[in-house]
């Protein structure tokens, strides 16, 4: 199992930016894709970012593409993701995850583990 926290969230204005990041521990290992979903009220879950640990690749949805990068530090057992260019639409709690599968799978589905949350809000 694996435990995530998260930081960095908070309120900045259209256009602004942010950086999200992530601490892992336990068997972080394991971890084939680690990532990052958001979730705003009224809203269904939305996965934003994906990485492959061990490969290093990169998946992002088609509504943050070219704004947001997803990034990882091993050494640190830290994930990153900078948002630039942050839009009110943005603005949901956002969720660090990993899980054991490759990326592919969890793309389609949802991840096995994820922490407790970070909001961001973004004023137009």
């Amino acid at each position: 199992q694996v435990q995530l926290v998260e930081s960095g969230g908070g309120s900045v204005q259209a256009g602004g930016s942010l950086r999200l990041s992530c601490v892992a521990s336990g068997y972080t290992y394991s971890m084939d894709c680690m990532g990052w979903f958001r979730q705003a009220p009224g809203k269904e879950r939305e996965g934003v970012a994906y990485i492959y640990t061990f490969g290093g690749s990169t998946y992002y949805a088609d509504s943050v593409a070219g704004r947001f990068t997803i990034s990882q530090d091993k050494a640190k057992n830290t994930l990153y993701l900078q948002m630039n260019s942050l839009k009110s639409e943005d603005t949901a709690q956002y969720y660090c995850a990993a899980d054991e599968r490759p990326c592919g799978p969890v793309i389609r589905g949802t991840f096995r583990y994820s922490g407790q949350g970070t909001q961001v809000t973004v004023s137009s």
